[in-house]
């Protein structure tokens, strides 16, 4: 009788206790949100939770698995808890000031802590003081929690054959551990913590062996011989072992079996790979990529600031056709002649023709939309290009179809002025001297080759003229010079798009003139490039190009996702193999070029007036943030240090010694590079330094004529 008396005031102070104790739900943090208190949550250089605030963290995460995640869930990795803890990760950032680089962390965390909930639920109402199994009810004190479903479906899965024999493995291999934990709740992160501030020392991490060695002395504060001898042999590994090695002297010491993906005496949290961060790799993927985003916006802020505040336009480099045409200065009032540009699927002119801006004109007696202007199209350069906006009066959907009528055109998509302008008779003069001079140099060296026997040399210098008249002839045999195009096809392997380069009569004129060279040359000769250097010599896997025209110092400023997206794809299609891509590089009055080997992250820089790359200062930030990119994307890991410090080299190149010749030049730089064949380009000016205007030019007559005119002239020419 008073055994049973007793065993019922037993149960009833359970009762109570139970009732009395409740469920953890951190009302203390949800108060506090709704106060607007949001707590801050720190980090060791591990990426271990340390207070303030690291165990109250804990304890919310494991109150929030409990209320969403069902016990019945065995897998913390199936896609279907993706919505659960997409809630969990919601409720914590609500709750503390955590960034989201951390979320990884805390998904972890979250998956032992239900793991824990479910060891909690079988040792304590389903097991007895034996081990053995009993049918106990669903605890009233969980009731909110768990549904009766759930906990029979919990039951059934605790006394399945295979789940028991696997629990009965773990369960012996974990009794009876020869070093046992004695901190508790602690956690090696918080322990770490705290004897650190009990030195007051200034060391940011503690060896491994001593954490472990602290972490097993209890209560009386003595450790235990097995313990003292384990950390006096790893002391004596600890000088006998280089730096590198010391992650394994704890593992050598106590010279046990290893868990792939674990870090002995250093807790939870702690892997080889954060390890190797703190010892000097490049943040997580996701650091880089949030890194990447404050660029970008620090971009976005510029480009909006020099928009605002700018007092000079950047000139595109033709005058004529070069891409920067988004950076005229503000169409002046009344009709003026431009052309007519696309930005989709690539940014290239369509077509010719007047622009009307006079206040109040309407269009087919409609207002225009927002940001554009009316035009009339005289010219279709691409025919089958889709009009921005369709006429609706004259069923008009393409450039050609709107010849000889009027559209509307979006304002930064009209480059105003694309007459080939007058020489005036000071520029005509110094065309007659150059040319003169040039006669003259080369009456001098034909008669000291004649003087000297090698006549081999004079041969080399007739090329220019050749071509030169056979593209003059071509010009006059086609409609080319009254508007006419020709076609220069740029296959995929060119730039990464396959289209057609148009080429007009102003094109020529500008060399003919030698004149500032635009895009369409600048295109037309890579391909001469593409076709007589790369292809028949295989460095076509070796080297690469990147658009002028979709890379260039206009676009970064005004849409430098656009450029940044390109260039990072072009470098993901040929990651797996080194290779030197060139950027034929318009600042908006000045051609450059640069080199970049995205795999060894070397921007080479080579410029013909003597500048370096901190004069674009915009320009090397998109680069850098490309191949920054390039480098997550790749998974490849560099030190903290390094991770921003990407290689600019300035080459001394020749320098130009007029206003117009930087684009002769730069096509020059490109042919000597690939004709070195070599991916690291000497930075000791041995690109051919002799060579300059009447050598680019050159090659740029025999190119065309070769790539696209000498096809289509007749033989008598050709020979």
């Amino acid at each position: 009788m008073a055994d049973d008396q007793q065993e019922e005031v037993s149960k009833k102070v359970s009762a109570e206790e139970e009732i009395r104790r409740g469920i953890t739900v951190m009302r203390r943090v949800v108060q506090g949100r709704s106060r607007g208190i949001i707590l801050d949550v720190s980090w060791n250089n591990q990426g271990q939770l340390i207070e303030p605030n690291g165990h109250t963290l804990t304890s919310f995460i494991g109150a929030l698995v409990r209320n969403e995640i069902p016990i019945t869930c065995d897998d913390w990795r199936n896609k279907e808890l993706n919505e659960s803890k997409e809630k969990i990760w919601s409720e914590i950032k609500r709750c503390f000031n955590i960034e989201e680089e951390r979320r990884g962390f805390c998904m972890k965390l979250a998956g032992k802590l239900l793991r824990g909930f479910h060891t909690f639920l079988s040792s304590k109402f389903l097991k007895d003081a034996d081990g053995n199994f009993v049918d106990a009810e669903l605890p009233k004190k969980y009731e909110s929690l768990i549904s009766a479903e759930e906990w029979e479906a919990f039951k059934s899965k605790r006394q399945d054959p295979v789940f028991q024999r696997i629990s009965a493995t773990n369960r012996e291999r974990a009794s009876s551990p020869a070093y046992p934990y004695r901190k508790g709740r602690v956690g090696y992160g918080r322990l770490e913590q705290s004897m650190l501030q009990k030195e007051e020392s200034s060391e940011t991490s503690l060896p491994a062996h001593v954490l472990w060695k602290e972490a097993r002395v209890g209560k009386s504060g003595v450790p235990q011989e097995e313990v003292l001898h384990v950390y006096q042999e790893c002391e004596v590994l600890s000088q006998s072992l280089s730096p590198d090695d010391t992650k394994g002297i704890l593992s050598q010491a106590l010279d046990v079996p290893e868990y792939s993906g674990r870090v002995r005496g250093k807790g939870f949290g702690v892997t080889p790979t954060s390890l190797s961060v703190k010892k000097g790799k490049a943040p997580s993927n996701r650091e880089l990529h949030a890194r990447l985003e404050a660029m970008q916006a620090e971009l976005d802020a510029l480009r909006r600031e020099r928009e605002a505040s700018a007092s000079t336009v950047y000139r595109d480099a033709s005058d004529k056709n070069s891409i920067n045409c988004t950076f005229q200065p503000n169409i002046q009032e009344g009709i003026s002649h431009c052309q007519l540009y696309l930005s989709s699927p690539y940014y290239r002119m369509v077509g010719k023709g007047k622009v009307h801006n006079v206040s109040g004109v309407l269009l087919h007696t409609r207002e225009l939309p927002a940001g554009c202007l009316k035009v009339s199209v005289d010219i279709a350069v691409e025919p089958n290009a889709a009009l921005p906006y369709p006429s609706d009066d004259s069923d008009a959907t393409t450039v050609h179809e709107a010849v000889g009528s009027f559209v509307a055109w979006p304002t930064n998509l009209i480059c105003v002025g694309y007459e080939t302008p007058t020489k005036s008779k000071s520029k005509e003069n110094e065309v007659s001297n150059a040319s003169a001079q040039q006669k003259k140099e080369v009456s001098n060296a034909s008669a000291r080759v004649k003087s000297s026997g090698a006549k081999k040399t004079v041969a080399r210098k007739k090329p220019t003229t050749k071509y030169r008249s056979c593209l003059k002839t071509f010009l006059e045999m086609t409609d080319i010079p009254t508007g006419g195009v020709q076609n220069v096809h740029m296959e995929v392997g060119i730039f990464g798009f396959d289209y057609d380069q148009m080429i007009g009569n102003e094109d020529f004129m500008q060399v003919f003139g030698h004149e500032e060279i635009g895009v369409n040359v600048v295109n037309t000769y890579i391909r001469f490039l593409y076709d007589k250097l790369m292809r028949p010599n295989d460095l076509d896997e070796s080297f690469g190009f990147l658009a002028p025209a979709t890379v260039n110092l206009g676009l970064i400023l005004s849409r430098p996702h656009t450029v940044t997206e390109y260039v990072l794809r072009i470098l993901m299609d040929n990651k797996d193999a080194e290779k030197l891509f060139f950027i034929p590089f318009n600042t908006g009055g000045h051609w450059l070029l640069l080199a970049i080997n995205p795999i060894r992250e070397i921007v080479y820089y080579l410029d013909s007036l003597g500048n370096d790359w901190t004069t674009y200062p915009d320009m090397k930030v998109l680069i850098d943030t490309v191949l920054q990119a390039f480098r997550a994307q790749r998974d490849i890991q560099t030190s903290r240090r390094d991770a921003n410090c990407i290689t600019w080299i300035k080459v001394a190149c020749p320098q130009q010694h007029n206003q117009i010749d930087c684009g002769y030049f730069m096509l020059r730089f490109m042919r000597d590079t690939l004709a070195l064949g070599r991916l690291v380009i000497p930075t000791d000016a041995c690109l051919a330094s002799k060579t300059g205007f009447r050598a680019c030019l050159a090659g740029f007559y025999k190119g065309v004529a070769e790539l696209v005119l000498m096809q289509t002239l007749p033989d008598s020419y050709k020979s």
